[in-house]
């Protein structure tokens, strides 16, 4: 038993963390990733801005987390440690001005990669390309190489096999079949941080913006900006509004308040006043962009022209929707591995000395640096619960 490695399936973000863990605590470690390179998916997480995580203060940062356990999770390697470890490992960071944590500027994702894989080669981690995990028991976990089957006995498993979005980086959900098979209650992936579809026709604002809106839906806001899509909408607030979305169901309504800073009856006398022209209200007493001007123009004419009735959309303009984005083209997934499948290590029940760690758990966050912070806390926090028991004896 001592002289095995440790195992780690899936070279993600979580899965990486956890390797150094343990790499530097003196255990061997084995990564076996189904692709041909590490870190698909986090180099993809890169593309429209590379945060690493947020600088928000940790007890406002965990409440982003559906799941309590995981913001627990997040506590004990929060975004000031994750800031700590990167720099160790030869990535400088900064905040930005939204207060998220971004490698420091001209850092490109890979070059971040690089760092992480160069430090866990320095420390005798090893990584094996191309091999596909099909099958595991209490001993043994087994690959699929080429034409060759291999049977690997461990000393303890970490899966970090993903969530089910962005397939072509590996992250596609095929595991869940054998763990069910195994008896482990996996709930069924579904679309997070996506787009939405919108019942009504909004192409002609396609790569246009709202900037400065607020989002309303049931009792939750949230401020940001809404870009227009070929099919709807995408943006942080949309984002947002998933899991709540989620739960109520199709077909439904949102609702922008266009203009945040004036209140309804300023709105309403502005657009009842004598002689007052509705374009010039909206352009230049309101200050409105044309963008939101084209989208005010897709309300009804009796709408339009009536003051009272157009102020109430300016504050609450109706948005419907009518379902999310194909799940492969969505930047997370909500479902995976139930907790409760697990006790308080990340460590299944039927499998003790096996760990599940990252974006294949049951939880969910918004963008923003939230998922790869919640990844690298969960990779720490299966690492450190494997140390812990090797340094006790008990693996």
């Amino acid at each position: 038993m001592l002289d095995l490695p440790v195992v780690l399936v899936g070279a993600g973000a979580a899965n990486l963390v956890a390797a150094a863990e343990l790499a530097v605590a003196g255990v061997p470690v084995h990564i076996y990733e189904q692709n041909k390179a590490a870190g698909r998916k986090f180099l993809v997480a890169g593309h429209g801005g590379f945060n690493l995580s947020h600088s928000e203060h940790i007890d406002r940062f965990v409440l982003r987390y559906d799941k309590g356990m995981v913001g627990d999770i997040v506590r004990s390697f929060d975004n000031s440690a994750t800031v700590r470890w990167l720099n160790a490992i030869g990535v400088p960071t900064y905040v930005g001005s939204s207060g998220k944590i971004f490698p420091e500027k001209g850092m490109k994702p890979i070059q971040v990669l690089q760092s992480i894989l160069q430090f866990l080669e320095k420390h005798g981690v090893k990584i094996f390309y191309e091999h596909k995990m099909v099958n595991f028991d209490d001993h043994y976990v087994e690959f699929a190489y080429g034409n060759n089957h291999l049977k690997i006995e461990y000393r303890s498993l970490v899966f970090g096999m993903g969530g089910g979005s962005w397939a072509k980086t590996g992250s596609d959900s095929k595991w869940i079949g054998l763990f069910e098979s195994k008896g482990i209650k996996v709930n069924a992936m579904q679309p997070a941080n996506s787009g939405l579809n919108t019942v009504g026709n909004y192409a002609h604002l396609e790569g246009n913006v709202l900037k400065n809106i607020q989002l309303y839906f049931q009792d939750q806001v949230k401020a940001g900006e809404i870009l227009f899509t070929n099919y709807g909408i995408e943006g942080a607030p949309v984002y947002y509004m998933n899991r709540f979305i989620r739960t109520a169901g199709f077909p439904t309504t949102l609702h922008i308040d266009l203009k945040p800073t004036v209140k309804l009856n300023e709105l309403e006398f502005l657009l009842a006043q004598p002689k007052a022209k509705v374009a010039n209200v909206l352009r230049e007493k309101l200050r409105l962009n044309s963008v939101t001007i084209d989208l005010v123009k897709t309300l009804s004419k009796e709408v339009y022209m009536s003051p009272i009735e157009l102020a109430q959309s300016l504050k609450r303009f109706p948005l419907q929707v009518n379902g999310f984005r194909n799940i492969d083209e969505v930047i997370s997934t909500a479902g995976g591995v139930c907790f409760s499948e697990l006790d308080t290590c990340l460590a299944l029940r039927k499998f003790p000395r096996v760990f599940c760690v990252g974006e294949m758990l049951d939880w969910e966050a918004p963008t923003g640096g939230y998922l790869l912070q919640a990844c690298f806390s969960t990779g720490f926090w299966a690492a450190l619960k494997i140390k812990n028991a090797i340094l006790k004896g008990d693996l």
